[in-house]
């Protein structure tokens, strides 16, 4: 049960948030519920919806790299809601099913490049507390990986670090297709909706 419940959209007064709203639902199949309820404050869903925009789909690393980096910073963290809405999203941006099942033994597994390799060793390096990033970590990423797509492969793994947070405090209900699609993709790896569901 969520601490907050999720504002109902005909209660948000802001056209340029609604607008937004609709795009994730023509995107993603729904409104995370997540920012259903940040939108209580609308600077603050305002600020979040355009680092989003701007960590997760610009930039020159691919769109289903970031989306599995994010994934493995959430299994790091623990939040089964974003592991849920990262599997989601990792598969609208055509990351195959057994890809993203295949994540907990992505070193070992063929399904994932040596540039891969190193973006999602970063991301569950650094989603765990203590962080565990180190150097070894900076020198492999820098051997497939401009400065740049660094900062984009970092800040994804950060603007996570603040989802994990917020879905793991609110205890945010997830959403059905959001939860179908966790368990079609990591359901086989232990996935359970926990205290979103």
């Amino acid at each position: 049960m969520p601490h907050l419940d999720p504002v109902p959209l005909a209660d948000v007064a802001d056209a340029d948030i609604r607008e937004r709203f609709a795009h994730y639902r023509a995107t993603r199949g729904f409104t995370p519920n997540s920012i259903m309820t940040m939108v209580r404050r609308p600077a603050i869903v305002r600020a979040f919806m355009a680092l989003n925009q701007a960590v997760l789909y610009e930039g020159t690393v691919p769109v289903e790299t970031k989306m599995l980096v994010s994934l493995a910073s959430s299994f790091a963290g623990g939040c089964l809601y974003c592991q849920s809405h990262m599997a989601n999203l990792s598969s609208i941006w055509q990351a195959p099913d057994d890809k993203i099942a295949a994540l907990a033994d992505f070193e070992d597994s063929p399904l994932f490049t040596p540039a891969e390799r190193a973006a999602i060793r970063l991301g569950f390096k650094a989603g765990r507390q203590p962080n565990e990033a180190g150097e070894a970590d900076f020198d492999a990423l820098k051997a497939h990986w401009d400065d740049g797509q660094i900062v984009e492969i970092v800040a994804a793994i950060a603007l996570f670090g603040y989802l994990n947070r917020w879905n793991d405090t609110m205890a945010t209900t997830l959403e059905p297709h959001a939860q179908e699609i966790a368990r079609r993709t990591i359901g086989s790896v232990g996935w359970q909706p926990g205290k979103h569901g």
